[in-house]
C-alpha cells in the first residue's frame, strides 16, 4: 500500500511535468485534492531543537534513547511525532549487525536483587594527547548498573585497586561479591588476601568469555562512546573532570532499557552512610 505522503509527491511530480489538471491527477492517483492542498499547522521547531541538543551531547545513541531522555526532561511530545521529525532530520542510524551466540551458550547474567550484592570491576585503556597510555578502573553495581567509580591512572597495581575499593566500601558499604576477569591485578595474592579479610567472595569470568562479566562490559561500551572516543585529553586531571561529570549524568538520568527505562539511581536506591 502506497503511503499518503508518497501519493502527494507523485501528484506534485505529475503536476509539474504534465499539463493535466489537479482534479484529474488526484482521481488517477487516488488522493483527494483537499489533502493535497492541506498544510500542516504543527510547529516542530522545538522538537528539532531538542533532538539536535541530544544528538550533540550523545551522537552515538538511537531514537529510543532520545525519546526516553526527552520524556525524562519533561517533554510531552508523542513517540510518533518525535519519530517523524527524527526521520525527516535524517538522524536514523543504520543498525549494527551482531553475531549471535549459539542457543546453548546464551545464558542470561544473574541480576542481584539488591544493591551491594555484586559489584563488577574491569579496566579500560586509552592515551593522552602526548601519546602517554593510561588505564581506567570502572566499578559498577550489578543490581542497578550504577557506576561507583571511573578512575584514571597511568598504572594500576593491586595496592591501588585495593585502596580505591576500600574508599568505595567506606562510602557505599561492602558488597558480598566482586566479579572480575582474570587480569593480573585481580588474581594476585594481595587482592585475594584482601577479599578474604573483608569477607568478600571474588567471582572470575572464564578466559575468553567476557560476557560472563557482561554488565560492566556493556557499561564500558557506553563509557568509550561518551568519554574516550568523544574527547582528547591533555592530562589525567582533565580526563577525571570530564569523566566524573558524565558519570554523574549517567547515574542520574540515563534511561536504562534493561531497568524499565529508569536511571540507575532511580531503579536501585541506596542508603549512603553518614560521614562523621
Amino acid at each position: 500500500m502506497v503511503k499518503p505522503s508518497v501519493k502527494k509527491k507523485v501528484i506534485a511530480f505529475l503536476r509539474n511535468n504534465y499539463t493535466v489538471g489537479i482534479k484529474r491527477i488526484s482521481s488517477i492517483v487516488g488522493y483527494s485534492r483537499s489533502s493535497f492542498y492541506y498544510q500542516s499547522k504543527l510547529n516542530d521547531s522545538a522538537i528539532i531543537e531538542k533532538l539536535n541538543e541530544l544528538v550533540e551531547k550523545k551522537p552515538n545513541r538511537g531514537f529510543d534513547y532520545y525519546y526516553k531522555r526527552s520524556r525524562r526532561e519533561g517533554c510531552k511530545w508523542s513517540r510518533g511525532r518525535m519519530l517523524r521529525v527524527y526521520r525527516l532530520q535524517g538522524l536514523v542510524r543504520r543498525p549494527k549487525k551482531r553475531r549471535k551466540l549459539p542457543e546453548q551458550q546464551r545464558k542470561p547474567l544473574y541480576q542481584p536483587k539488591t544493591v551491594n550484592e555484586v559489584w563488577s570491576m574491569d579496566f579500560m585503556s586509552d592515551s593522552l594527547a602526548d601519546s602517554r597510555a593510561f588505564r581506567i578502573l570502572n566499578v559498577i553495581d550489578d543490581h542497578n548498573r550504577e557506576c561507583l567509580i571511573s578512575q584514571g591512572s597511568i598504572s594500576f597495581p593491586s595496592e591501588q585497586v585495593i585502596r580505591y575499593l576500600e574508599e568505595l566500601i567506606e562510602f557505599y558499604g561492602k558488597p558480598k561479591y566482586i566479579r572480575t576477569d582474570n587480569g593480573p591485578e585481580f588474581i594476585s595474592n594481595q587482592y585475594k588476601t584482601w577479599c578474604l579479610k573483608q569477607n568478600i567472595t571474588p567471582i572470575y569470568s572464564e578466559p575468553g568469555k567476557p560476557m560472563q562479566n557482561g554488565y560492566v562490559e556493556r557499561f564500558n561500551r557506553t563509557f568509550r562512546e561518551d568519554v574516550l572516543d568523544a574527547y582528547m585529553f591533555d592530562s589525567l586531571r582533565q580526563f577525571q573532570v570530564i569523566a566524573n561529570k558524565i558519570i554523574a549524568d549517567y547515574n542520574d538520568n540515563h534511561p536504562h532499557e534493561s531497568l524499565g527505562g529508569k536511571s540507575p539511581k532511580e531503579f536501585g536506591q541506596r542508603k549512603i552512610p553518614l560521614l562523621v
